[in-house]
C-alpha cells in the first residue's frame, strides 16, 4: 500500500476523532486548523472531507462545513498492517540516534522518522508514547515529540533502577522450589555460555543476545506488570548498547560471561548473598560499560 493512501487513512481517522469531539450541528474547525491538528497537507485533509460528505457525515457548503452526525466505527478506515515489527522499529530508533549523535531536546518529526523507518506515522507515536513513560522522549508543549537524549545522567539513573530490580528478582530466584522452570532455564542458560566461551575468539559478537536471554530468564521470575513494563526499556538499552563501542569488544564480554557464571553458581547453591554480590559486580561493569558507550558516540 502506498504511503500517501496510509497518509490519507490514518488522517480520515483522526480526523474522524476531532469529529467526536463535537456536538452535531457544530462548525468544523477551518483546513488549516485540521491540517496542523493531524500533520498532513491540506489537500489530504480536503481528501479527507470529501469522503465524510460522501458518508454523510458533515455538510459542505462553500467555505462552511457542519456536523451532521457522530462517526461511528464502521465510518473507520482499516490501517494497513505494520511492515516493521517492534523489535525492529527500536533498534532503527536507537541506531538512528547513535548514527547521526541527535543530541538531547530534538524536535523529532513524526511523518519524516515514520519515512525513515518504514513504520506507520501512527505506530511511531505509539513507540515514541512508550519510551516517553521512561523520560527518552517528551512531548512538546505544542504538539509533536523531541528526544530528551541518551545523557550521562539517563544512564546513571537507569543503571541504579535495573540493580534494585535485579537484585529483587536474584533473591526471589534464589528462593524459587526446586520443580521451578528457572532451574532447567539456569542450567541451559549455563551450557550456552560455556559454549559460547569457548568460541569466544570469532563468535564474541553473539554474547548481547546470550545476555538479553540471560537477564530475562532472572526477570521472569518476577510476575509484576510494573516491573515488566519497565523492563522493555532496560532491555532496549543495556543490551542495545553492546553494538555501539566495539572497543575491546571481546575481553569485555569474556569477563561478562564469567560474570554470569558467578551468579549462576550462586543461584544453584541457593547462596542468596553470594548471588546478590555478584549480581551488583556484573551490574556495576554493565554500567560502566554503558557510560564508555555514550562518551565513545559523545552521548554523555
Amino acid at each position: 500500500m502506498a504511503r500517501s493512501d496510509t497518509r490519507f487513512r490514518e488522517a480520515f481517522n483522526s480526523l474522524l476523532d476531532v469529529c467526536n469531539t463535537l456536538p452535531v450541528g457544530a462548525e468544523l474547525p477551518a483546513e488549516a486548523v485540521m491540517s496542523g491538528a493531524v500533520g498532513v497537507s491540506r489537500t489530504v485533509v480536503r481528501r479527507c472531507l470529501t469522503r465524510m460528505a460522501e458518508l454523510g457525515i458533515i455538510a459542505w457548503e462553500g467555505r462552511g462545513k457542519h456536523l451532521l452526525r457522530a462517526p461511528t466505527a464502521d465510518d473507520r478506515i482499516a490501517l494497513p498492517e505494520t511492515t516493521v515489527g517492534r523489535d525492529q522499529l527500536e533498534k532503527r530508533f536507537l541506531g538512528w540516534v547513535l548514527q547521526f549523535d541527535v543530541p538531547a531536546d530534538t524536535p523529532l518529526s513524526v511523518a519524516e522518522l515514520a519515512r525513515t523507518f518504514d513504520v506507520a506515522p501512527h505506530e511511531l507515536k505509539e513507540f515514541l508514547a512508550s519510551l516517553s513513560r521512561f523520560g527518552l522522549v517528551a512531548r512538546r508543549p505544542r504538539g509533536g515529540w523531541m528526544l530528551r537524549g541518551f545523557t550521562r545522567e539517563f544512564a546513571i539513573e537507569l543503571s541504579d533502577f535495573r540493580l534494585i530490580l535485579e537484585l529483587d528478582a536474584i533473591a526471589k530466584v534464589a528462593e524459587a522450589p526446586v520443580d521451578h522452570p528457572i532451574w532447567q532455564r539456569l542450567a541451559n542458560l549455563r551450557l550456552e555460555h560455556e559454549a559460547l566461551a569457548r568460541r569466544i575468539t570469532t563468535d564474541f559478537h553473539e554474547f548481547s543476545k546470550l545476555d538479553e536471554a540471560f537477564h530475562q530468564a532472572i526477570n521472569s521470575v518476577v510476575r509484576n506488570r510494573f516491573m515488566e513494563e519497565s523492563q522493555k526499556v532496560i532491555s532496549l538499552i543495556f543490551h542495545y548498547h553492546y553494538m555501539w563501542d566495539k572497543t575491546h569488544e571481546m575481553d569485555r564480554n569474556r569477563a561478562a560471561i564469567n560474570e554470569h557464571m558467578a551468579i549462576i553458581d550462586a543461584l544453584e547453591a541457593r547462596d542468596t548473598a553470594r548471588a546478590c554480590e555478584a549480581a551488583r559486580q556484573h551490574l556495576r561493569t554493565s554500567k560502566s560499560t554503558l557510560l564508555l558507550s555514550l562518551r565513545h558516540h559523545a552521548l554523555g
